[in-house]
């Protein structure tokens, strides 16, 4: 009896995964066909098994992660057609703006195939000439609804003379043209880069990492380059203890104007301008650049904020966490170079100081709260109209400058025994390692007042959910530093304008000033000032020989009318800033400064 009854389970358990793998198993697999380059075209073909529905719907992500804004990317998809195993067509029916939907009939498997437009050239789009392709995966790959999770295959067909390929998509049996992914999820988060580009390679601590530099005429040192990031890497692992990934690969466009990057899972896309790498300055943006993209490799791909993953890819993700997810690698993009000895002690101060300033001499500060601007990403920062420099900031730099104060109180509370890397590295393994999930707003006012040894609930109300101006000295003072602040009181028009074929347009009018106060317009053209007809450079010099009070006259048009402005000549509405060290500072200040800064 024992033994039947054994019998009889283990031939249903057989028999049920044999199903399960077998007849119901679905497979999935992706092929990329570029046959004609220089039209900027790529065919995609999806391959799905193992279907068990009377019909599939097929959907284009409508916006790439790490880009907080809706692209609709579905807009450049043409010749959609499917048709199953044996080559029978099946019916196609768009159903929304980003699906497309095959019934299947009787049919288990089917062959969906359109074509995509790639013309954008940004890190968060795809692009195709006739040099190279970039294939950012959300704006290229479909998914099978309800099939997120299931693992697939990418075949790329290139042209005939291209001769690499570059992504961070697993290699399938050591074929560089066939590639695994385990979801959705990791296709869309790997850009694919092919073509003829330069690879430059170097190991850390057993990770290979790859440059993959596109774009000829960049005078950079291979040698040189492949060190200094190796530097970088090496500071940025150091804050979090390890590096998560297997492969990293860096992919580098060198244009003749743009820049940005995007963090991925295991890599990074990067535009920059191909003449940067010939000055100080410029070199230092790429290095900067790359420090940031790189530490997203820990804040945001694996440490991150509610509700930053898994994705909803029709829809905007919002969470009110960007100026911790990207301020504070604004932070570490500074810091990291600092730390490889990049920059200077004077420059890293330098570099925070830009970030005070920029926050407190903006309109903005005193309208948008940073958890406010985090939320707003998707309809505020990526659609800037000529308002927004009224009426919202930035959470990369004021988020940045928010790190930077904390930085100071841990290290002050702590004697010097702990920094910012305490905290982030808590996180990291508490909520990634430990919990893997992402983390709330309170968990992380938490963690922070774990770290800092006393309780935030001020500052956190009035600077972070407030707009309320920080205590800076409060937080320099611990390293031996203040904040200065001067009133600005030169006499200005508070108007930006340029010259646009000739005619001088007004575009921006900045809030409280006396453009602002007094009725000038964005759009307005301006035609004089108290009877003369001045240029771009004369009206500044003009405005610069006034003194607060005076008043002036414009002769302006708007919609095609004549009009006159008088006003009454004022302020910008902001103070200048300046951080200095303080005379005899105490031994624990200059503790707190050396652990912040260095001393070298």
């Amino acid at each position: 009896m024992k033994k039947r009854l054994y019998f009889i389970k283990f031939n249903f358990l057989a028999f049920y995964l044999l199903l399960s793998c077998g007849v119901f198993a679905q497979k999935l697999s992706y092929t990329v066909h570029i046959p004609a380059p220089h039209t900027h075209y790529c065919q995609v073909e999806i391959r799905l098994e193992g279907v068990k529905k009377p019909y599939i719907d097929f959907k284009m992500p409508v916006w790439t992660p790490g880009s907080y804004l809706i692209r609709e990317f579905s807009k450049n998809v043409e010749a959609d057609q499917a048709k199953d195993v044996s080559g029978k067509a099946l019916k196609v029916q768009k159903i929304t703006k980003n699906t497309w939907r095959v019934f299947l009939e009787k049919s288990e498997n089917v062959i969906f195939s359109y074509q995509v437009y790639a013309f954008e050239h940004s890190v968060r789009t795809s692009f195709i000439d006739d040099s190279h392709a970039f294939l950012n995966g959300g704006s290229i790959f479909m998914f099978p609804d309800d099939y997120q999770n299931l693992s697939s295959t990418i075949t790329i067909n290139p042209p005939k003379n291209w001769q690499k390929i570059s992504t961070g998509l697993e290699k399938a049996e050591n074929n560089d043209w066939v590639r695994t992914s385990p979801n959705f999820d990791v296709l869309a988060d790997s850009p694919i880069e092919v073509g003829n580009h330069q690879i430059l390679t170097y190991n850390q601590n057993g990770i290979p990492h790859n440059l993959v530099m596109y774009g000829e005429g960049a005078d950079y040192n291979p040698q040189q380059l492949t060190k200094d990031i190796r530097k970088i890497t090496e500071e940025a692992t150091k804050v979090f203890g390890e590096n998560p990934c297997k492969e990293y690969t860096f992919i580098v466009h060198n244009v003749s104007q743009g820049g940005g990057g995007l963090e991925h899972l295991n890599s990074t896309a990067l535009i920059v301008e191909r003449q940067r790498y010939d000055t100080q300055a410029g070199y230092f943006s790429f290095i900067s650049l790359a420090a940031h993209e790189y530490f997203h490799l820990w804040n945001v791909k694996r440490l991150r904020p509610t509700p930053l993953g898994p994705f909803d890819y029709d829809n905007e993700n919002y969470t009110r966490q960007l100026w911790i997810a990207e301020g504070f690698t604004d932070y570490y993009d500074n810091l990291i170079p600092r730390r490889a000895g990049f920059s200077t002690p004077n420059g890293f101060i330098g570099s925070i100081n830009d970030m005070i300033s920029a926050h407190e001499t903006s309109p903005g500060s005193k309208v948008q709260s940073l958890t406010e601007s985090s939320f707003d990403a998707w309809v505020k920062a990526y659609r800037p109209n000529e308002n927004s420099g009224n009426t919202t900031i930035s959470y990369y730099g004021s988020g940045a400058r928010i790190a930077a104060m904390l930085d100071l109180l841990i290290l002050h509370n702590s004697n010097g025994e702990k920094n910012l890397d305490d905290l982030m590295r808590y996180l990291y393994q508490e909520y990634y390692k430990k919990l893997n999930r992402p983390f709330t707003e309170e968990e992380f006012k938490k963690a922070t007042e774990m770290i800092a040894g006393e309780k935030l609930d001020d500052f956190f109300q009035k600077c972070i959910y407030g707009v309320e101006t920080i205590d800076y000295n409060r937080f320099l003072g611990y390293a031996g530093l203040r904040l200065v602040v001067e009133k600005d009181d030169d006499a200005v028009l508070g108007a930006r304008y340029e010259d646009n074929g000739g005619k001088i347009i007004v575009r921006y009018v900045r809030r409280g000033t006396a453009a602002y106060q007094y009725g000038l317009s964005v759009n307005d053209e301006i035609l004089g000032i108290d009877g003369r007809r001045l240029s771009v450079g004369l009206i500044n010099q003009y405005i610069a020989k006034k003194s607060i009070g005076d008043k002036i006259t414009l002769l302006i048009a708007r919609d095609g009318l004549i009009k006159t402005i008088e006003l009454v000549l004022g302020d910008n509405n902001s103070n200048t800033y300046r951080i200095t060290a303080i005379d005899n500072p105490s031994d624990k200040q200059r503790l707190v400064l050396n652990g912040w800064i260095g001393n070298k």
